[in-house]
């Protein structure tokens, strides 16, 4: 029974944070002003607007941080949390709830940039088409944590930027979302 259990949370893992990609990508994509025309950005827009379009009336956007968006990733964060806790029986305490799915958003977004960084720095290693849509989004997106170091950390024709910036996205996993992931743990079990 543990194992069909152990499957089911993987699928509805899966299931919540395919969602919350897609808001994760709209967000960030906002914050990188990336290109509307490019068709990857539009998909997204397509396919989040429905819902973010009514609680941005009520939540506008502050300086390029989509609240809306935001708030979207931490209630699918939450209902996840939710649903796993249902799954194995258990009634967390609300606050532990909460603080579980602030990490798991931390959490979620760091690792989205740690892959995008990695995958954007590997695909311009190789010379890939600088116009793919794909390509152009992701570059949007990791361009605001690259700027800062670009040209720094050249050595030969080397740039370690991206490295620089995997370790610290590595390092805000572990001394930022882990121990809030502990904390919420411990608030939901009620200790």
């Amino acid at each position: 029974m543990i194992y069909l259990l152990n499957a089911l949370s993987l699928l509805l893992e899966i299931a919540f944070d395919a969602l919350a990609t897609l808001f994760v990508l709209r967000l960030l994509a906002e914050a990188g002003r990336a290109d509307f025309r490019n068709p990857v950005s539009q998909f997204v827009y397509r396919y989040t607007n429905p819902l973010l379009a009514p609680i941005r009336r009520v939540l506008p956007n502050w300086r390029r941080i989509n609240l809306a968006a935001l708030l979207v990733c931490y209630l699918v964060m939450l209902v996840k949390r939710v649903v796993l806790f249902a799954l194995v029986g258990t009634l967390p305490h609300v606050a532990g709830l909460l603080v579980l799915a602030l990490a798991d958003l931390l959490d979620f977004v760091l690792l989205f940039y740690l892959v995008l960084v990695f995958g954007w720095s590997l695909l311009s290693m190789f010379g890939a088409d600088g116009y793919h849509p794909v390509l152009r989004l992701v570059e949007a997106i990791v361009d605001p944590l690259l700027r800062p170091l670009r040209g720094k950390l050249v050595v030969g024709m080397l740039d370690f930027a991206p490295a620089v910036v995997m370790v610290g996205l590595l390092l805000a996993r572990i001394l930022v979302a882990a121990p809030l992931f502990d904390w919420g743990t411990q608030l939901a079990r009620g200790f």
